[in-house]
């Protein structure tokens, strides 16, 4: 089950046994185009959320991120907002960050993470997709579904995953392929070394992280 709502309170029912999927829904407040221009590095690293702001802030302008200070600050800020909102909602001490430039159509099936929860929301570009429990259950069972949610820019979805249900949210990331659209696309984890060092997370640190 889904709730939807246009407070950041909302991210707090993922504790409820029922909700699979919180989603705050929020306009966007910033153009953060220019940041994907050139080649920009994916990020990910582990830390507190006392520590995110200044990790990040190094992180893109090393990472070759574009766009002015100001833009960076933006980011950082809202980044750290919401580090703070997933933590309270998980009851985290750390988490792991991902800023992710895509361009392709990266996780293109639906699937569930293998996680208890995981945080994204869409900077640049379309949102993420998602399915109602009926259309899960369609895909679960090889059908095609009837209808596909989509999460717009700038709402934040709160997916419950593997690790804490047996009915999992189930999403996908919106096909891009061939359009020359980009993605730029932050996930927030729990700081898990089992899941941090797992396949399904797919980016390696940075060196100076590692």
């Amino acid at each position: 089950m889904s709730r939807i709502s246009g407070s950041p309170d909302v991210l707090r029912a993922i504790g409820e046994p029922r909700c699979n999927l919180a989603i705050w829904q929020r306009a966007p407040f910033a153009d953060f185009g220019p940041l994907v221009e050139g080649k920009p590095q994916d990020l990910r690293f582990t830390c507190d959320v006392a520590g995110l702001p200044a990790l990040l802030a190094k992180e893109l302008k090393q990472g070759g991120y574009g766009g002015s200070a100001a833009l960076h600050r933006a980011l950082v800020e809202d980044a750290a907002r919401l580090a703070e909102l997933f933590c309270t909602a998980m009851d985290l001490a750390r988490l792991e960050l991902r800023l992710e430039v895509v361009l392709t159509d990266s996780c293109r099936k639906f699937h569930a993470d293998y996680v208890t929860a995981r945080l994204i929301t869409t900077y640049v570009g379309e949102g993420t997709d998602w399915l109602d429990e009926d259309d899960a259950a369609r895909v679960a069972a090889g059908e095609t579904p009837r209808h596909i949610n989509r999460l717009g820019p700038f709402d934040i979805g709160l997916f419950k995953g593997k690790l804490a249900t047996e009915r999992p949210a189930i999403h996908r990331s919106p096909p891009i392929a061939g359009t020359g659209a980009a993605r730029l696309l932050l996930v927030l984890n729990p700081a898990s070394k089992s899941f941090v060092d797992g396949a399904d997370s797919g980016l390696s640190p940075p060196p100076h992280l590692a």
